[in-house]
């Protein structure tokens, strides 16, 4: 089941407990799928789907870094709440040790050996890593680590 059909029936459960937080993230998620469905003009696969999702995880983990850098306390609350619900819709993490394989099959792929070819490792691990739930920053930090910078 695609996250557009989940989020019908889960935005009519929320409706109906009354859970307005919950409702106001799945609202936001829900007018994100179509505004990208209505940019790209065409229906959303499952990896589009899931990239919307990370992409609103991503701006909520940003927002509650600002929000505590600037003393509010309840709106990175708020954020983290969003999160919540947002992450129920992510294909599940991938293991760490699947991860760090994944990521050195594509460095040895890409012939990167050194730390001046990161770019070149970056890209073809995060090309392998697509439609997976992998952090950037995380593999960006196995991959300086395997090139030994």
């Amino acid at each position: 089941m695609s996250i557009s059909d989940e989020l019908k029936t889960a935005i009519a459960d929320a409706m109906r407990k009354r859970d307005a937080p919950r409702l106001s993230a799945l609202r936001m998620l829900k007018a994100a799928l179509m505004n990208r469905e209505v940019d790209k003009g065409r229906a959303l696969g499952d990896e589009d789907e899931q990239q919307v999702v990370r992409s609103l995880v991503k701006q909520r983990r940003d927002s509650i870094e600002q929000f505590l850098g600037g003393g509010r306390r309840d709106l990175a609350d708020k954020e983290t709440a969003e999160i919540e619900v947002l992450e129920r819709y992510l294909a599940p993490p991938l293991d760490p040790a699947e991860l760090e394989r994944l990521v050195g099959d594509a460095i040895v792929e890409s012939g990167a050996t050194s730390a001046r070819d990161l770019g070149r490792a970056m890209k073809a691990a995060m090309a392998k890593l697509a439609g997976r739930s992998a952090d950037g920053r995380v593999v960006s930090e196995i991959v300086r680590r395997k090139l030994g910078q």
